[in-house]
């Protein structure tokens, strides 16, 4: 694989790992296996990273701190995304990614913060009305993802729809999650959106030297439960809280996978919108 100038410290990584001659059998297979891990814990590196601060600002961080630990979250956020930068661990194009979904997850929180969805119980100085600002770093986890593994695994696509009927879906879902409170709620027919045009896409992966092939609303489902995963310690760690966790912590209830669900999709949809769809049928 040639490097290019000015490529990421994973860039490099990677390309060595890649690079490495194993005889097929089984032992490529492990191999292979193993690789998938790591670009997949690559990719999950900033969200990782923040689930570590929650839980450990929880068990850890002092209570009588004259920093709230709200605020502690936010600019140790703001650092990891600084550092990454510094070390090239990262992209400037992903850093931008971040930042898009920063805004986006933060007027999402202060909607649904005023409707009562969940609150967040601690005290902070860095919030906008009752959000405090490392709350649209949960969100940018989600984007950074996407957009790192759609690079690392050198993402192309069969029978996908075409891109406005996908944009048309995102806007309606992100429409729906405020509509609900007042209108009925139509999400229903929105997985029926989903599974109508996304029923005949596959997407193909290369973890190491053959691509890998996926229906992508497995894909999606996967997704949803890891971070349906990540919710529950986050609200275990009390970053926030849902109404029936109020008097003590419980499992996030499976419902709340179908909003991560839908969520993924719209995540999904703006990252097609960067990095643009490769379609295997053109490539050929």
């Amino acid at each position: 694989m040639t490097i290019p100038t000015g490529a990421t410290r994973f860039a490099r990584i990677r390309a060595h790992l890649e690079s490495i001659r194993i005889a097929a059998g089984p032992r490529a297979w492990a191999y292979e296996f193993l690789l998938f891990g790591f670009k997949q814990g690559w990719a999950c590196l900033f969200g990782g990273l923040m689930l570590a601060l929650l839980l450990g600002t929880h068990l850890f961080y002092p209570a009588h701190a004259p920093l709230h630990r709200y605020d502690f979250l936010t600019l140790a956020a703001l650092a990891i995304q600084v550092a990454m930068l510094a070390l090239r661990l990262e992209t400037a194009r992903e850093a931008l990614v971040i930042c898009a979904f920063h805004v986006i997850g933060t007027i999402m929180e202060l909607f649904k913060t005023s409707a009562g969805s969940w609150i967040y119980p601690e005290h902070s100085i860095l919030h906008i009305g009752t959000v405090p600002l490392f709350s649209g770093f949960m969100y940018a986890a989600v984007g950074s993802y996407i957009a790192r593994i759609w690079r690392i695994f050198d993402f192309s696509f069969s029978h996908y729809p075409p891109i406005w009927t996908t944009v048309l879906l995102a806007a309606a879902i992100y429409i729906n999650f405020f509509a609900h409170h007042w209108l009925p709620d139509v999400r229903l027919a929105l997985f029926a959106a989903a599974i109508l045009l996304f029923a005949r896409t596959t997407i193909w992966f290369t973890p190491w030297r053959e691509a890998r092939r996926m229906p992508l609303l497995l894909g999606f489902l996967l997704v949803a439960l890891f971070i349906w995963f990540a919710e529950n310690i986050g609200t275990f760690a009390n970053a926030w809280a849902y109404p029936d966790q109020r008097h003590g912590w419980h499992m996030v209830s499976l419902a709340k996978l179908g909003s991560w669900y839908l969520l993924m999709i719209i995540s999904f949809v703006l990252i097609s919108l960067i990095h643009g769809i490769r379609r295997r049928d053109q490539m050929r």
